[in-house]
């Protein structure tokens, strides 16, 4: 299956997306030594806000409505509409940006990533997952279809470090066992989750999938762990305090 357009669909999919996509502060910690004494901050591709500093000058650019209505629940300050590929404000206007998990829904991630450097004098955090490393988590055994999806669809580790000049690092972000940002891996040890439906509908990549596939891709997983044949394969997962998997931040610097 291959997927024309990457962006999904967040109006008719995202009502219940923050309940379940939220910052963990473990990561959180990661992103807070990246941006390090960065005052004024440009968020894109913000969504309802996680991962943004509560302490800091924040500037959230995010095109879907459905998105923005869910910051002020969460705190945050209002976004503006707009796109990566476009952004509305002056050379070096901020100290840092920051695109969280984001970048695999840009129309135009070139343009974007350089949109991104231009308006930026300081770091720019992009946290993305490797699509070289999703063969190293479980659920491709589960869910082939979706991981195929979730490859087209994350942008190459060496694409985004060319597109932001070059001037890089790149760190494996290890994912805690009780992570409360509900992302694919945050279940490393929670495999029941994936039942869950809101769960499902706040990880983009299910949307893509035709229709039928996704009730088939559970209930084999269902039937695994009623069985116990998940957990005689990937029971250690249970007890593992961390999986360092896919989930990657890349730090720009100037």
């Amino acid at each position: 299956m291959k997927i024309s357009n990457p962006a999904f669909n967040y109006e008719t999919g995202g009502q219940t997306y923050s309940n379940i996509r939220r910052t963990d502060p473990r990561i959180a910690a990661y992103v807070t030594e990246a941006l390090g004494e960065a005052k004024t901050i440009l968020n894109v591709g913000a969504g309802a806000g996680s991962y943004e500093p509560d302490n800091r000058y924040v500037v959230a650019v995010e095109p879907s409505a459905m998105m923005r209505s869910q910051r002020k629940k969460n705190g945050k300050v209002p976004a503006l509409i707009g796109t990566a590929d476009s952004l509305p404000f002056d050379d070096k206007a901020f100290d840092a940006a920051m695109a969280m998990v984001t970048v695999h829904h840009w129309p135009d991630l070139q343009k974007g990533l350089k949109e991104l450097r231009r308006v930026t004098t300081g770091p720019v955090l992009v946290m993305t997952f490797d699509p070289d490393a999703l063969d190293e988590f479980w659920n491709v055994n589960y869910f082939p279809e979706l991981i195929a999806v979730e490859r087209q669809r994350y942008p190459k580790i060496e694409t985004i470090v060319k597109a932001l000049g070059g001037n890089c690092e790149v760190k494996p972000i290890p994912v805690p066992l009780d992570c409360v940002d509900g992302f694919q891996e945050a279940f490393y040890g929670r495999p029941e989750a994936f039942l869950e439906r809101e769960v499902r509908k706040s990880q983009s990549a299910w949307g893509f999938l035709p229709e039928g596939l996704e009730e088939k891709l559970v209930k084999a997983l269902a039937d695994d762990l009623e069985s116990g044949a998940w957990d005689q394969k990937y029971g250690n997962y249970r007890t593992q305090p961390y999986f360092t998997c896919a989930l990657r931040l890349i730090v720009s610097q100037p």
